[in-house]
């Protein structure tokens, strides 16, 4: 599937004066939010799409600052803000219960999503389910570029990134067997190029430091979740992958965890068909 096809039909709304994108499957099903990580968008879902929509009204926003959504330079990007959007998203179409699906950056802002919950909420997550992301900073893995990012120079290697460069970034994080396709990376180029989004990186990119920053409120969302909550993991993801799956078992749970063979920081993209089958097995649990 292409972005022009992903995207054809799309709906937007307004968020603080700023355009949203989302996709939703329209059904009587039960809702279930997929919440996509960095530098990516809505379209990592695109593999897995049918066939969750045949049991799920899915949901699936472009988070301010990526894919096809606003991209504005002076917005102060965080975590509880993407919350914000996902939260006023779901306040906005009647939802009060719903399952997650999340993937990276996703997982933290799910993580705040969860918290607030804890909080207290008049809406209810009926299970949370978390694809590869650096829900423990202590042993998030960041590539290099992405510590370059953060710093003083930050600014500019934005402005220097391109489609060559990620590619290369890229290709140290998907698995051995399950490279994207020159096709594929430049999609996905296309869709972080998108109205000057790639000079941005600079500024998404705090969320490392928001990850440190808010560690007993994000990990503390993971311990003390009442509800079923699952992890399907690429344990040869450089970044997130094995040695995050051991830490969770030490810190959260030993349950409802599965590893799929050879795969990296991208299960959806690059095993569709193992992430459905893990997450049929988590729902049937």
């Amino acid at each position: 599937m292409s972005p022009e096809t992903w995207y054809q039909d799309a709906a937007t709304f307004s968020w603080k004066g700023q355009d949203i994108i989302y996709k939703q499957s329209k059904s009587d099903k039960p809702w279930l939010v997929l919440i996509h990580g960095f530098p990516s968008c809505s379209f990592d879902w695109w593999k897995i799409w049918d066939q969750l929509s045949e049991q799920y009204n899915l949901i699936a926003p472009d988070m301010i600052g990526f894919g096809r959504s606003a991209k504005p330079i002076d917005f102060d990007y965080s975590i509880r803000a993407q919350a914000d959007i996902h939260l006023d998203l779901i306040d906005k179409l009647g939802i009060n219960k719903f399952h997650i699906l999340a993937h990276d950056y996703g997982d933290t802002v799910t993580q705040e999503i969860m918290a607030r919950e804890l909080d207290g909420a008049d809406w209810k997550t009926l299970s949370v389910c978390l694809l590869n992301g650096g829900i423990f900073p202590e042993v998030h893995k960041p590539l290099l570029i992405q510590k370059l990012l953060m710093s003083p120079i930050g600014f500019l290697l934005s402005k220097m990134m391109n489609e060559k460069k990620l590619d290369k970034s890229f290709s140290r994080i998907f698995g051995p067997n399950t490279q994207l396709t020159k096709e594929e990376l430049h999609e996905y180029w296309e869709l972080l190029a998108y109205n000057n989004g790639h000079r941005l990186a600079h500024k998404l990119i705090w969320y490392m430091q928001e990850r440190a920053d808010n560690r007993e409120r994000w990990v503390g969302a993971l311990q003390q979740y009442k509800g079923k909550i699952g992890i399907i993991n690429g344990p040869v993801d450089p970044i997130s992958g094995g040695h995050m799956v051991d830490h969770y078992k030490e810190l959260v749970s030993t349950e409802n965890i599965w590893l799929l063979e050879n795969i990296g920081h991208y299960p959806q993209v690059e095993d569709a068909e193992g992430v459905l089958k893990a997450y049929e097995e988590f729902v049937a649990v």
